[in-house]
């Protein structure tokens, strides 16, 4: 399991702290995860079943809670583990042989026990022998063990369980996720560079699971956020889908990999009759923890203290999977996606819609509250002198509030395309599409105008309303017009177009896993040649930022058909696969977060830290006097890498940013005027380099 050790975003840190090593002590052990029923249950009803092998003292823990209802059975199991496609353990147990025969026959009563067991040498030279030391260290180790009880000397199975293993290690990062304070440079590249690494997970692909604990560390940056089935939200969802004609059947607080679909990870390769629970109602109960039953086990005085960690949170509810194509079982895709952090998959929509409703209040306090300051620094003396200073301000605060509105808009265009569309897919609660529709109508409405506003000079001219349509060069327009040339402002169009496209073939498409690999796949190579050919942006630093991510895009899309599930890849080589896939992708990561350091100009603070001394400045009329080293402060603009960036790129807007703000002395603050320099009669030149 992987713990923080900075304060940088989640996205950077489950990159950096990917198959790394932990200043955190983690002892070596494995132990039962999930547990379930691979057949109907006939004459043994088991509720709990936890196991936890410690290597370091060769002793196992065990946390068991079952009920037996026919008298004078004698049962044999056997033993089968598969870990990644391998079997190197499938053996016959006879249980009239363990715990001195008081399991044979098997008592018929409701029995809850656990206790802390030493191993002898025989078996834990078998067990090692068949578990190499990497099966404690690997990240979401894909391997379970199925348990099977025969009547003694025939072959009717009395009871099946399958239980996966875990180690303690995974990709996914447990902790909450940390809001992103991007700075505007290459924000809107940095989102979709993280919701698209999210939405391969929702692909219809039998991903191993180390790729896909990889991907939920970006569940937030598509609006899900971890939480119980039971949370507030869920059982509000829940019950409006209920009273709106939706099936909430799949609204499970349960362990949602218990009902992974059995062909696919981590398996790799069911309703209980009501006969059998009316029984066990009827049953006395023995709890091998009393004193009163310390003849038939003793239990291990140190069994808490070693196993409360893994057993305390122990599940008690049992899942009974014995079909695959039953409507409880989660098929691959957003299904196990989303419950995997506890979200059914009919309240995908409804989660992502209440998450954009607290995301729009959010930026609606964010901007009511520079308005204010806004407001207030205006009137100030210091405001009045160097407010029109900054570009996005110089036209005043309702074009800059306009433009960062619309950058937010963008921002979540993507995540929530892709669940109206899946909304409209399930057939589900009449007011859930209801508000997709409404959702998709007001980002019609918010996205639409603006961009047609920016592609009107090069609609032909019955769209375009207009024989001379000018480019557009207005602040509000600046997130879609900033990052391109002039000439090549029509390729947003297709930016927006690849992500309509994608959007509806996560949705869509998600019982055909392959169609969906391969389209992601000639997308992304289209979208590569595009940049190839036009070299749309501004500069050629930013065409190969973004060709480099247009790369990473397009080899991890190849990378995804390997997980197509007719092409039945052994596990193995699917985990190496996938390990490849989130490694490029967390380089990406950090490349662009890095890229966004960069171009917020903060190295020109430490630059600028301190201005060199004039040697004709004195000051008063003592001779002996050493001059007082000049501060230099840098700019609001400057500070956010609008001079650092415009000045590099020859491209500086306006004379009022070429220069730092010198302050000496009051006659000098008063004095100060800014150094003219080459001016450009470009407006678009002059609102792009700020909201670049």
């Amino acid at each position: 399991m992987f713990f923080p050790v900075a304060r940088l975003r989640l996205s950077l840190v489950s990159a950096l702290l990917l198959f790394s090593s932990l200043s955190r002590a983690h002892e070596r052990t494995l132990f039962t995860s999930s547990v379930s029923y691979c057949s109907d249950p006939q004459e043994i009803l088991v509720e709990q079943f936890n196991i936890a092998y410690f290597p370091s003292n060769n002793s196992i823990s065990f946390n068991v809670s079952a009920a037996s209802v026919l008298a004078d059975l004698n049962v044999t199991a056997q033993l089968y583990v598969n870990i990644y496609g391998m079997h190197p353990i499938n053996t016959t147990l006879n249980f009239c042989s363990l715990f001195n025969g008081i399991l044979c026959p098997l008592p018929q009563y409701n029995f809850t026990g656990w206790d802390t067991l030493q191993l002898p040498s025989s078996v834990v030279g078998s067990i090692t022998s068949h578990l190499p030391g990497i099966a404690y260290v690997i990240p979401d180790l894909e391997a379970f063990a199925q348990l099977t009880l025969y009547k003694e000397n025939t072959d009717q199975v009395v009871a099946c369980l399958q239980t996966t293993v875990s180690n303690g290690w995974s990709a996914r990062h447990p902790s909450r996720p940390t809001r992103s304070h991007s700075p505007p440079i290459r924000l809107l590249d940095f989102v979709v560079l993280l919701q698209t690494i999210g939405a391969t997970g929702l692909l219809g692909l039998n991903f191993p699971s180390v790729y896909t604990a990889f991907t939920l560390n970006f569940s937030w940056i598509l609006g899900l956020f971890p939480q119980s089935g039971t949370s507030g939200m869920q059982n509000s969802i829940v019950h409006m889908r209920r009273l709106t004609g939706g099936d909430s059947s799949d609204a499970s607080s349960g362990d949602s990999t218990a009902y992974v679909n059995r062909q696919l990870s981590p398996y790799n390769m069911l309703a209980q009759p009501a006969s059998l629970l009316e029984s066990v109602r009827t049953l006395p109960t023995l709890d091998l923890r009393n004193t009163t039953a310390g003849s038939l086990m003793k239990v291990g005085t140190t069994a808490v203290n070693t196993t409360s960690r893994l057993l305390k949170s122990a599940q008690a509810d049992v899942a009974v999977v014995t079909n695959d194509d039953s409507s409880d079982v989660l098929q691959a895709g957003v299904p196990i996606y989303v419950n995997s952090i506890g979200i059914a998959s009919a309240n995908a929509f409804m989660t992502v819609f209440l998450t954009a409703l607290i995301y729009t209040a959010a930026a609606l306090g964010f901007i009511g509250i520079a308005f204010a300051l806004y407001v207030g620094i205006q009137r100030t003396a210091w405001g009045q002198r160097n407010l029109k200073q900054w570009i996005g301000l110089r036209s005043g605060f309702v074009p800059f509030a306009k433009a960062w509105g619309l950058r937010a808009v963008l921002a979540a265009v993507f995540p929530l395309l892709i669940f109206i569309f899946y909304q409209w897919t399930l057939h589900d609660s009449w007011l859930s599409i209801l508000l997709s529709v409404i959702t998709l109508v007001i980002l019609m409405g918010l996205v639409l105008p603006p961009l047609f506003l920016v592609l009107r000079p090069y609609l032909p001219r019955v769209l375009a309303r207009t024989e001379n349509a000018a480019v557009p060069t207005s602040l509000p327009l600046a997130p879609l017009t900033a990052p391109f040339r002039q000439e090549r402002l029509f390729y947003v169009g297709l930016i927006v177009l690849t992500l309509i496209v994608k959007a509806m073939v996560v949705a869509f498409g998600h019982r055909d896993g392959l169609g969906q690999a391969i389209v992601f796949l000639i997308v992304d190579v289209l979208f590569f040649l595009s940049l190839v050919i036009m070299k749309p942006f501004r500069t050629r630093h930013a065409d190969m930022l973004q060709g480099y991510l247009a790369i990473v895009r397009m080899v991890c899309s190849g990378l995804l058909i390997a997980f197509v599930q007719t092409i039945n890849l052994a596990p193995i080589p699917r985990v190496v696969i996938g390990v490849i896939t989130a490694v490029i992708f967390a380089v990406a990561v950090i490349v662009m977060f890095f890229n966004t350091l960069v171009n917020m100009g903060l190295w020109k603070l430490f630059k600028y830290a301190r201005a060199p001394e004039r040697p004709d400045e004195q000051h008063g009329d003592d001779p002996g006097r050493a001059p007082a080293a000049a501060v230099v402060v840098p700019t609001l603009a400057t500070a956010i890498g609008v001079g650092a960036v415009a000045e590099r790129r020859g491209l500086v807007p306006y004379p009022e940013h070429a220069e730092h703000t010198r302050v000496d002395t009051p006659a000098d603050v008063a004095a100060a005027q800014p150094t003219p320099v080459r001016k450009r009669s470009d407006a678009l030149t002059n609102t792009g380099a700020l909201l670049r």
